[in-house]
């Protein structure tokens, strides 16, 4: 039986993230003051059969792990 996954990936601490920068910037011109610190990732959905190879998964082609870090979210201990 498959499993519903997340894996939600975003630039590490110290990266530059362009994208969020740009939405950093934008926000303020379209009125909404106070945003600081944007980091722009995106998120990965899936169904797998043995959740243990999420985490390999995500190292070997989901996410680089020289400039990304990965959670995995929505599955059970």
């Amino acid at each position: 039986m498959a499993v519903k996954a997340q894996v939600l990936i975003r630039p590490k601490a110290g990266i530059l993230d362009p994208q969020g920068v740009a939405v950093e910037q934008a926000l303020p011109a379209l009125g909404f003051a106070g945003v600081s610190n944007v980091r722009v990732g995106r998120l990965v959905e899936l169904e797998v059969e043995d959740p243990t190879q999420l985490e390999a998964m995500c190292r070997k082609l989901l996410a680089n792990p020289l400039i990304e870090d990965f959670e995995i979210l929505g599955v059970p201990a």
